[in-house]
């Protein structure tokens, strides 16, 4: 299974600046099956400052899934995706694109980039709900997780 041990929470960085979105996704994986613990930054800066540990995010713990929208202010999600896939310390690190996009070139360019997985959000409230959950069963339980490199 994906977690080691069903007691130990799985770290989650959300990287979404939509607050709606951001709540719709905590409401999600508080109704799930694993214990996890969702960070939550909204631009792309933010996002590499968390996972480098950087500034403010010195001590937090390094996630072992990212989910991703693409669409950010200040660094956009294509390029926090080129750092992320291009760091020696974080490439390993599972990235889901979770956007709005429909977009056949930001599909391809995802995937050159390495993305592990595009999911177009749903418009409808309970389908963004069930595709979050979706998520959450594949990734954080069918899916084995890499441990190495934490920090």
């Amino acid at each position: 299974m994906g977690s080691e041990a069903f007691g130990k929470p799985v770290e989650i960085l959300l990287v979404e600046d939509n607050p709606g979105d951001v709540r719709l996704t905590q409401e999600a994986f508080k109704d799930g099956k694993m214990l996890n613990k969702l960070h939550v930054v909204e631009d792309g800066m933010e996002a590499l400052a968390f996972l480098k540990r950087e500034g403010k995010y010195t001590d937090v713990p390094r996630p072992e899934l990212i989910l991703l929208d693409l669409n950010l202010p200040r660094k956009d999600g294509r390029d926090v995706l080129a750092e992320i896939k291009a760091d020696r310390d974080l490439k390993r690190i599972p990235v889901v694109i979770l956007t709005t996009s429909r977009s056949e070139e930001d599909i391809l360019r995802s995937y050159d980039l390495n993305a592990n997985c595009y999911i177009t959000k749903p418009l409808e409230l309970d389908k963004f709900i069930e595709i979050v959950k979706s998520i959450e069963d594949f990734w954080l339980t069918i899916v084995k997780l890499p441990t190495e490199g934490k920090r």
